[in-house]
């Protein structure tokens, strides 16, 4: 009996660790599209593709981010090119797999806290005048509860670095000084390490593309 009961247990683990590395390896494939997506559909062709991972490996928050984060990336493009009436509807999305990411991952993790500073800031776009004191505010507590969990993460300084650039010199912001935090962001992605292959590690390419751009 005790010889079944062995061979039982080895077969379970050859399993177990056969399904773990099939889970890594399209999970790594999906999280190098990230880079490759460039419109709408291609951000959500990835949301349903994480979310199909994550219906398959429940016990994981970071297919959940990944949805969330697609969907976010998804509003982004969308704002750039004006359909602000539909963010509402994106950031419900993101909103709700953050939801789940964050009961699986715990509070305190400074990732899903940023997505959701990133969710509000959609939210605030549909009428940025009427939801500034609303969606803008819980946009600036979530940025400063990620910024407090983990000071030297560099997507924290990315997007406070977006902000900057985007704000006008009148209320404090300019082009000028948002390259100047492009660049100390840079020097925090050279040295920043993600706990594993799968952790968020995105935003790089984005630091790079604002500090080419010309000041002015």
């Amino acid at each position: 009996m005790k010889k079944y009961l062995l061979s039982f247990a080895l077969a379970f683990m050859s399993l177990t660790a056969f399904a773990q590395a099939d889970y890594e390896k399209i999970m790594s494939e999906k999280i190098a599209k990230i880079e490759t997506c460039k419109t709408a559909e291609d951000f959500q062709t990835l949301a349903n593709d994480f979310e199909r991972i994550g219906s398959k490996e429940s016990g994981k928050w970071l297919p959940s981010y990944y949805t969330a984060f697609s969907y976010i990336q998804k509003g982004r493009v969308m704002m750039r090119e004006g359909k602000t009436q539909d963010l509402d509807e994106v950031a419900n999305q993101a909103e709700k797999h953050l939801a789940t990411a964050q009961n699986l991952a715990g509070a305190d993790n400074a990732e899903i806290h940023l997505l959701r500073k990133m969710a509000y800031s959609l939210r605030m776009m549909v009428n940025p005048q009427q939801r500034y004191m609303t969606d803008g505010m819980k946009a600036i507590e979530e940025l400063k509860i990620a910024e407090k969990l983990d000071p030297n993460n560099p997507r924290i300084a990315l997007i406070k670095a977006e902000d900057l650039y985007f704000t006008p010199e009148q209320y404090g912001g300019s082009k000028t000084k948002g390259i100047e935090m492009f660049k100390k962001t840079l020097d925090q992605y050279n040295t920043y390490k993600p706990k594993t292959a799968m952790d968020p590690n995105w935003g790089k390419g984005e630091a790079e593309y604002f500090i080419s751009q010309p000041a002015k």
